[in-house]
């Protein structure tokens, strides 16, 4: 199983794709979630149960839109075509949801699109696994369930429109 900073830089490299996509179609695009803290504060928020360990890992704003974004790298299952996505994300996501009153997505490898009521909704409990991940307990979601990048996000502006703007 590959260790918590193979999984973090996988992670990284997947925000850093997303923001890179966002802003292509104007968004701007800043990191948040437990990316911004420092290593001690990481690894002791990771020891508790509260909902501060599943903060977005990205926060776009356009237009007077606000959305936050959480990434979901390596979390596809290409043999059941289902993302995995763990439950108390989901919970605590739908709670932020509900305090913030901001929108909340979750964005695949594929770019792939989802809500936590999606994953609610249309999710079921997947087994549990001791092998695997972090082994807490997960919902898959059929990526028939998914909206496409563009649809949540726009189309990328085109390459003279983005330098106009700038």
């Amino acid at each position: 199983m590959p260790s918590f900073q193979q999984r973090k830089a996988v992670g990284d490299a997947h925000e850093q794709r997303i923001a890179e996509e966002l802003t292509a179609r104007g968004w701007a695009v800043n990191p948040w979630g437990q990316g911004v803290l420092t290593q001690p504060v990481q690894a002791a928020l990771r020891k508790t149960d509260s909902s501060l360990r599943w903060t977005p890992d990205l926060l776009a704003a356009k237009e007077g839109r606000v959305a936050m974004i959480d990434c979901k790298s390596s979390m596809t299952s290409r043999a059941t075509h289902r993302h995995a996505i763990e439950s108390a994300a989901v919970d605590a996501h739908l709670q932020l949801v509900a305090w913030t009153k901001l929108p909340l997505y979750y964005v695949f490898d594929n770019l792939d699109v989802l809500t936590p009521y999606d994953a609610l909704t249309a999710g079921e409990t997947g087994p549990r696994s001791v092998r695997t991940g972090s082994g807490a307990p997960y919902l898959l979601v059929p990526t028939t369930h998914c909206r496409a990048f563009n649809t949540a996000f726009g189309p990328r502006r085109h390459p003279s429109v983005a330098r106009d703007a700038a």
